[in-house]
């Protein structure tokens, strides 16, 4: 479903603070398959999701989604196959319009623009439907503005949005990271549920080592732009977070010291 190859991407290139943030990076995804990303600060994690998702434009590579190249898309046209949740719960949804409004355009994604009502009897019916998925009473407040909605709330709302249209590929840049141990866990618990359900291609960056190991079905951890480690299968099941650590600082040769890292 996504295939990276021999991404590259320089920050600042030919001045003094030129650095290279991603270097020679391959990495292929199946459909249906849900890879967490950890690593530490610079690592290159959203350096990476910002190249797919086309935020970025790449210095060398290629990307592929779906078997079609997307190297030169610019963002707007990835972002009708692409779904994206970021850390602040406040980027995914507009403060000042309705949970319905939100939820009609992220709808509306993709489809063609004609002289039709905005939202339909059958469009409130799924919404609600699928709000009810999040267990948050949400349903019954299509009305409310979601400025009036706690981030933990909008941020299931915006994982909601990101994929009331099935997106070939879905990237969650540190989703759960602003939200307290609680609410993180219940929107990790829904994003497990999604994204199992609907067999979606997934990204996620986490700075949780545990929770990288505990979610999804692979786990890669990056170091100075390069992918350091691959875990998958038998190997990623027996990995625990003291032999983790102790695995990357043997292959990358540094200590880990990130204390969002280890204490998370």
């Amino acid at each position: 479903m996504l295939r990276v190859e021999s991404l590259s991407k320089i920050f600042s290139k030919g001045s003094t603070n030129e650095k290279l943030a991603l270097r020679d990076v391959n990495l292929s995804l199946g459909e249906g398959e849900f890879v967490t990303i950890i690593g530490g600060n610079g690592a290159g994690k959203s350096t990476l999701m910002n190249c797919i998702s086309g935020v970025y434009e790449i210095d060398n590579g290629r990307i592929t989604l779906d078997s079609t190249d997307i190297t030169f898309d610019p963002e707007y046209k990835r972002s009708r196959h692409i779904g994206r949740v970021f850390q602040d719960p406040l980027r995914g949804t507009a403060h000042d319009m309705t949970i319905e409004e939100n939820l009609s355009i992220a709808f509306a994604k993709g489809k063609s623009v004609g002289l039709q009502a905005g939202v339909s009897k059958k469009d409130i019916n799924l919404f609600k439907e699928r709000l009810q998925l999040l267990d948050l009473g949400l349903e019954n407040r299509l009305k409310h503005k979601v400025g009036l909605l706690s981030g933990g709330q909008r941020q299931a709302l915006t994982l909601l949005m990101a994929t009331i249209i099935k997106p070939r590929l879905l990237l969650l840049d540190e989703h759960t990271a602003a939200l307290d141990p609680t609410i993180a866990r219940k929107v990790l618990s829904l994003t497990r549920k999604i994204v199992s359900e609907e067999k979606l291609c997934t990204l996620m960056i986490t700075h949780n080592m545990k929770a990288s190991l505990e979610y999804g079905t692979r786990t890669i951890m990056m170091h100075e732009g390069r992918i350091m480690m691959d875990l998958q299968g038998h190997e990623r099941k027996d990995m625990t977070v003291d032999r983790l650590i102790e695995q990357f600082e043997k292959r990358s040769g540094a200590e880990l010291d990130n204390d969002r890292m280890l204490l998370g």
